[in-house]
């Protein structure tokens, strides 16, 4: 048996590649989708299941199976058991000539490596199974994919890139990934003329929550009927803020706005794209907000430039309406992260453009002396009142390096103080924390934080003054034998 039919794994569950195609909404019932290097069909099994159009190959499991193109090709930890470096690249291709709109490629990394035995032979290791195993760095993954294809990629999680066949269909991708989500407002005044019109100005209400902006003509079906019945687009929307409110409209016009900077300030990596690249609603966008491409564009380096001056970074920090200050760095829940400044989005940004979305990734830390940035998965961040750090990933800007830190198997692992401080205090969460928060702090128990920061010492100090910690309670022991 070959190295990648030992390799292969049967699942329970869709891939990693897989399932945050499926979240990105990569893939739909309306793609089809090719599986190259299936191994024994997991993937595709549970595709088909959904309703989904689906097809693989597999030298070892099925051979016999036509290799056919497809709207999103899947090579999922394909490369990483091939010793062949030119084997490597001929297959990176043939799946790349397949694929209609979007490849997704994925390879294990170095840090998994400290959990094989083998022996080194070419740039990998053969484990005890016999089986191949090249690990890469982020980085070298991403440079050996553009070398090959000599085509962009997007970094869709450690490990995982996404390639899209249509420049326009990647800045669309890229642009929604800092898009906020704003509700449509409510009609708060009752008007004849608009209860009577409602099915009519519900799309453009939804239009304009959206997108922040009027629409072109060719943006809304009932365009030529709003014309008709109130006499341009214009004189609808001046309507609906009058029945809802001027203030939210005015609040996703400036959002949206700041979204498009945004995304503009990140799109300059590798290279911004030529405006007639971009895809239809985003060039309206920049009209509508900046008026010519150029103008945003230097609206957008500006801000660039701000998120690379760590003087910049750190006021902003101090200025974040969330977050918890350390004079070292500014401390978010992953949920809070589009209420933070523009200069901390883009700083942000530029980490996650190299590292993608981590899984069950949930705390975000910022520096605020050098260019770094970490991703830190906790858990139990919403049960433990003090939950432990399992996994952080480390982003150096300055080198485009990444380093992996797993804390899973630490008898001392770091644990998580102020938690209602990361959050928004709209959360319903919040309550919860703070009142934890205000228990230790009345009864000193956070004082000095230098002594509190990792497990042993945190229980160290409640032992030591007879408490403990029930879920989001303080307990007192005073009385217990």
């Amino acid at each position: 048996m070959s190295t990648a039919a030992k390799t292969a794994i049967s699942r329970w569950s869709i891939s990693r590649p897989v399932a945050l195609a499926l979240e990105d909404g990569l893939i739909s019932k309306e793609t089809t989708f090719f599986d190259y290097g299936c191994g024994r069909g997991g993937d595709i099994r549970r595709l088909h299941d959904m309703g989904i159009e689906v097809s693989g190959w597999d030298p070892a499991y099925f051979p016999e199976e036509e290799r056919t193109p497809a709207d999103v090709v899947n090579l999922g930890y394909v490369i990483n058991v091939i010793e062949d470096l030119e084997e490597r690249a001929v297959v990176l291709y043939a799946a790349w000539t397949l694929t209609k709109h979007v490849l997704i490629v994925s390879a294990r990394l170095e840090w998994e490596a400290r959990q094989i035995a083998g022996d080194y032979q070419g740039d990998g290791i053969v484990t005890r199974k016999r089986t191949f195993q090249k690990f890469y760095t982020q980085e070298e993954l991403r440079d050996w994919i553009k070398a090959i294809l000599d085509h962009d990629v997007v970094a869709a999680a450690p490990g995982i890139f996404y390639l899209f066949k249509d420049p326009a269909e990647e800045q669309a991708f890229v642009a929604s990934r800092v898009a906020r989500r704003q509700p449509c407002p409510n009609v708060r005044f009752s008007k004849e003329e608009f209860q009577a019109n409602k099915q009519l100005l519900q799309p453009l209400m939804d239009f304009v929550s959206e997108r922040g902006r009027l629409p072109v003509d060719s943006e809304l079906a009932d365009v030529e009927e709003i014309k008709r019945v109130f006499g341009g687009v214009p004189r609808a929307f001046s309507l609906i803020r009058r029945v809802t409110g001027t203030e939210t409209w005015d609040t996703i016009r400036r959002q949206r706005t700041e979204d498009t900077l945004v995304y503009l300030a990140l799109a300059a990596f590798p290279k911004r794209p030529r405006f007639s690249a971009l895809p239809s609603g985003l060039r309206n966008d920049i009209r509508a907000f900046f008026g010519t491409y150029k103008k945003g564009c230097d609206q957008a380096n500006t801000l660039l430039y701000s998120a690379g001056n760590p003087t910049a970074v750190s006021a902003a920090c101090e200025k974040a309406a969330v977050g918890k200050l350390l004079p070292d760095a500014l401390y978010v829940h992953r949920t809070v992260l589009p209420q933070l400044p523009a200069v901390l989005r883009v700083f942000e940004g530029c980490g996650r453009q190299l590292v993608g979305a981590i899984d069950r990734m949930n705390v975000v830390k910022l520096s605020r002396r050098r260019a770094s940035i970490s991703y830190s998965v906790y858990p139990d961040f919403e049960r433990a009142g003090h939950p432990t750090l399992a996994e952080t990933f480390v982003i150096d800007l300055a080198r485009l390096t990444i380093r992996h830190h797993n804390y899973r198997r630490s008898s001392n692992p770091p644990v998580l103080h102020r938690k209602e401080l990361l959050i928004a205090r709209d959360s319903p969460l919040y309550p919860r924390f703070a009142r934890l928060t205000a228990q230790e702090e009345r009864l000193g128990l956070l004082d000095p934080p230098t002594y509190i920061g990792t497990q042993k010492q945190w229980q160290e100090v409640l032992q030591s003054r007879r408490y403990a910690i029930r879920g989001h309670r303080l307990v007192s022991l005073s009385h217990a034998p």
